[in-house]
């Protein structure tokens, strides 16, 4: 029944998935600790299809990979991995090809893939699929989980950091790609900070608008615009950019200022010790907890399917990263606002 359909499109798409795939597949991720696989007794085949910059964006990509790292480990198995062509209009062709081999479960990687993962979802019912960052519970598909969190709650925390840091009063916020989600970065961040001090400045721009992923994948953009920001007087700024990040980190390490990394631990992630020193903390979306714990679901056939999962704080989802102790001295306070969020006490804005 859905044979025709998809043949069509992997027919269209063959050629460049075959690119984009050659240097991402790892077929052979190796048998982990467990015996594995699914409750079926059949060994695991996790399809990740990734969002724009594909693995090596030292965040957001690079922590869904290691949720199915650590879950292969776990319990067994393969991945396959595949990343959208620059414009990404090819995502419908990864998921399909995805389905289509077999592998199951076939998670997509960001919010961009929730405009067409209900589609796939219902040519291939008997796959199960998750979507990360979009919500899936007006789509009607009961083999399709959405993995979301509540990055404003994180970003609160990094914004009251930042206020409580700063030495010049004046901060700032560089976005990947102006959209709904990104803002709720902004949004929390500009909330923590004035929780901290009502009269702080905070600098906010997009280093692309909505419907243009290129500023996800853009580091010299990334550090145009953040060393905008730290000439105007900022002394710390907060990216939620993707791999355009290590741009902002390269403009702070310029500017003898300090930045604050997104979704993984990037003090841990960035690779060079010039930049690692000024990484002040990152929010941590932990996205690598989501997968893992989905694919755990999966393996034990207790995946329910056609539900969002909400990642905050109080289950763990969202925080802040602790290494190089940088914000060692304000953690007391980090910790009674986080309380406070958990607790009802603080409504932490989605929306700028």
């Amino acid at each position: 029944m859905r044979g025709m359909k998809a043949a069509a499109l992997l027919l269209a798409g063959s050629m460049a998935l075959a690119a984009c795939a050659s240097d991402e597949t790892d077929t052979g991720s190796g048998d982990g600790g467990g015996g594995g696989g699914s409750a079926s007794g059949e060994e695991l085949m996790v399809g990740l299809a990734y969002d724009t910059g594909g693995r090596g964006d030292k965040s957001f990509n690079d922590s869904a990979y290691a949720g199915v790292e650590a879950a292969i480990e776990e319990m067994g198995g393969e991945v396959q991995e595949l990343s959208p062509n620059d414009d990404g209009s090819d995502r419908a062709e990864l998921l399909t090809q995805l389905a289509e081999q077999g592998y199951d479960p076939v998670i997509g990687v960001g919010f961009a893939y929730g405009e067409i993962i209900g589609d796939i979802a219902a040519e291939y019912p008997e796959t199960t699929f998750a979507v990360v960052d979009s919500s899936v519970e007006q789509m009607g598909a009961e083999n399709l989980t959405g993995l979301l969190f509540a990055e404003e709650e994180g970003s609160f925390l990094a914004g009251a950091a930042a206020a409580l840091k700063s030495e010049t009063d004046h901060i700032g916020f560089v976005g990947g790609v102006e959209n709904p989600l990104i803002q709720k970065f902004e949004a929390g961040y500009v909330a923590g900070a004035k929780a901290v001090n009502p009269d702080i400045v905070v600098d906010t721009q997009y280093i692309s608008p909505a419907g243009d992923f290129s500023g996800f994948g853009d580091p010299a953009r990334g550090q145009i615009v953040a060393q905008g920001m730290f000439d105007a007087g900022a002394d710390i700024v907060y990216h939620a950019a993707g791999g355009s990040g290590q741009g902002v980190f390269e403009a702070a390490a310029a500017s003898g200022g300090r930045a604050i990394g997104v979704d993984s631990d990037q003090y841990e992630t960035v690779g060079d010790p010039a930049l690692q020193a000024v990484i002040m903390t990152s929010m941590l979306k932990r996205v690598d907890n989501a997968v893992e714990s989905f694919i755990s679901d999966y393996s034990e056939d207790a995946v329910e399917g056609g539900q969002d999962i909400i990642n905050d704080l109080s289950t763990d989802g969202v925080g802040l990263s602790t290494s190089g102790g940088q914000i060692d001295d304000i953690q007391t306070q980090i910790d009674e606002f986080r309380q406070q969020i958990i607790d009802g006490e603080i409504e932490v804005p989605a929306i700028p």
